[in-house]
């Protein structure tokens, strides 16, 4: 048997800029949630065995879109920080038998739920293929400049840039190990590759996607309703669809 891939969908953070206390992760594309769209996206992508949901009150609010998913939930609570999150959601999976034989953990942020399939099974590939800490990434399109501290700017040669995106992709006990050591350093960042990268490992970057944005600003749930509208491009699975390919 095949070990398992298992994610971790982080949607611990609120919606404070969309003028409430709803968590971001429960705001909703043409009336479907970001954290069900996610999960769906990790699963059309080969992410078949568990999702963990690092945010209790989420998972209680969609109690039942979760369970109408043809893929096993856990609900763990998240930290004080993104990296508390995570390092919540990675301990749910060491902590279960089963899942404790992962051979891939994807981490992936719930307020992107249109990355495309392709990009998920990308990054898990990678992973297969003995990459230790790999993530998706575009090329920056706008002019860069750095700025000064006296408030001067300079260019900055935009084609050595990348954007990085999620789901981000590692054996298991690696980024546990990561986030150990960095959680006894006190060290934070905003990513799972740079903590990877941190404790003295490789990043190994993967074709990203446009269409794989990040909803932050309420302007964005307005683009993301455009997209959605052409989620043929996506590579997205209904919920149906996905019971029919995996069998349940």
């Amino acid at each position: 048997m095949a070990s398992p891939v298992v994610a971790v969908v982080v949607g611990a953070g609120l919606g404070l800029r969309y003028g409430g206390k709803t968590p971001k992760a429960a705001l909703k594309v043409t009336g479907r949630t970001l954290m069900v769209m996610s999960i769906e996206a990790m699963a059309a992508g080969g992410c078949t065995d568990a999702v963990i949901v690092v945010n209790e009150q989420v998972a209680r609010q969609l109690r039942p879109e979760l369970a109408a998913l043809p893929i096993p939930i856990k609900q763990v609570s998240g930290g004080a920080s993104r990296q508390e999150s995570v390092y919540n959601g990675l301990k749910a999976v060491r902590d279960d038998e089963r899942l404790a034989q992962a051979s891939v953990v994807l981490i992936h942020d719930a307020v992107r739920p249109m990355v495309p399939a392709k990009v998920v099974s990308s990054v898990i590939a990678a992973v297969e293929d003995g990459a230790e800490a790999v993530a998706p990434a575009i090329p920056v399109a706008d002019s860069m400049r750095i700025v000064d501290a006296d408030g001067g700017s300079a260019v900055i040669d935009r084609s050595v840039l990348r954007a990085v995106q999620t789901p981000q992709g590692f054996p298991l006990q690696l980024i546990l190990d990561a986030h150990e050591q960095m959680a006894a350093s006190g060290a934070q960042f905003t990513d799972d590759v740079s903590c990877a990268e941190r404790a003295g490992h490789k990043v190994t970057l993967v074709e990203g996607s446009r269409l794989s944005m990040k909803v932050t600003e309420p302007g964005d749930l307005t683009v993301a309703e455009a997209l959605w509208e052409v989620r043929g491009v996506f590579g997205h699975h209904s919920a149906r669809r996905l019971r029919r390919h995996f069998g349940a």
